[in-house]
């Protein structure tokens, strides 16, 4: 695989580039171009989850967990206020793992999405 679509993912972790060459590795070069066309417009930039967390001290706590898909805890933290601020100091303690588990799963998906159209 060319490594130019690697470079174009703007900071992708080792974890998250294991899995998108595990998933793309039966791939041809179209279906390929499919998968890094429609991932790179799904997966999410790490300082970008931290701004929203961030928003989340001066206005709409959660909002990081709404863009992450998770619903359930979205509205918690909403409610909640962030758990008081503390949940969401915890989230950005760990908003690298959680977009490193986000972007892998949007690599799965993304991938059996593209394999279905073929």
């Amino acid at each position: 695989m060319d490594q130019e679509e690697y470079t174009r993912l703007p900071g992708i972790q080792p974890d998250e580039l294991l899995v998108i060459q595990a998933v793309t590795k039966d791939m041809n070069d179209t279906q390929r171009q499919q998968f890094f066309a429609f991932y790179k417009s799904r997966r999410k930039d790490q300082q970008m989850l931290m701004i929203m967390a961030l928003i989340g001290f001066f206005g709409f706590a959660g909002i990081h967990r709404f863009v992450t898909g998770d619903i359930v805890m979205g509205i918690i933290f909403f409610i909640t206020m962030g758990f008081c601020g503390i949940g969401t100091i915890v989230d950005l303690i760990n908003i690298k793992k959680m977009t490193s588990d986000f972007n892998q799963k949007e690599a799965v998906e993304t991938a059996n999405l593209v394999k279905m159209m073929k």
